[in-house]
């Protein structure tokens, strides 16, 4: 049947184009290469604190050793965890630093420094950049409160980790900021 170019009830009639198709599920990081990217980025964080670490206990083991089997007394304690206090804030020094320039990669290429090492990046799930607050604020600080209401924060973080093993690659907090990870 041929509707008359005239009939104004006729539906509209357009050339329509599909719409373009990301290959972003093609690109999807492997679950070996975020892990190496997490992984990473813990040592980053801890590498810094060992020597303070280090100091801490020693000091704290010398000081129960010198208290004998008797109860050590609490400011002899705390003297000891203060005694590697330079340590601590040259590793406090070093935790700002690898903050600022992570936030300088987050905002700029989607990485974190792990993730910039491995070749990997956080996107949208449509393949556009994520942005700075998406990732920092629902990905990182949401997933962080969650962890922390007791009992259910433990419970999250082993869904959260073992969500990776579904077909999609994706773990609870990429869900919460409809993100992926892709290869860079």
């Amino acid at each position: 049947m041929v509707t008359p170019p005239n009939n104004s009830y006729a539906p509209p009639k357009s050339d329509v184009a599909d719409v373009a198709t990301t290959d972003a599920d093609s690109q999807k990081a492997t679950r070996g290469s975020r892990f190496g990217a997490s992984f990473i980025d813990g040592l980053i964080l801890t590498i810094p604190f060992i020597p303070s670490y280090f100091i801490a206990i020693t000091s704290v083991m010398s000081h129960a050793r010198m208290a004998g089997a008797g109860k050590m007394n609490p400011i002899a304690l705390w003297a000891a965890l203060f005694a590697a206090g330079g340590w601590f804030y040259v590793g406090l020094l070093a935790a700002i630093c690898t903050a600022i320039i992570t936030t300088v990669l987050v905002q700029r290429n989607g990485q974190t420094i792990g993730k910039k090492w491995v070749g990997i990046k956080v996107v949208r799930t449509d393949g556009s950049r994520a942005t700075l607050g998406r990732i920092f604020g629902l990905r990182y600080l949401a997933n962080t409160v969650l962890a922390m209401i007791p009992f259910f924060g433990s419970l999250y973080i082993l869904v959260d980790s073992l969500f990776i093993f579904g077909e999609a690659k994706r773990c609870c907090h990429d869900y919460i900021a409809d993100t992926i990870v892709v290869r860079a």
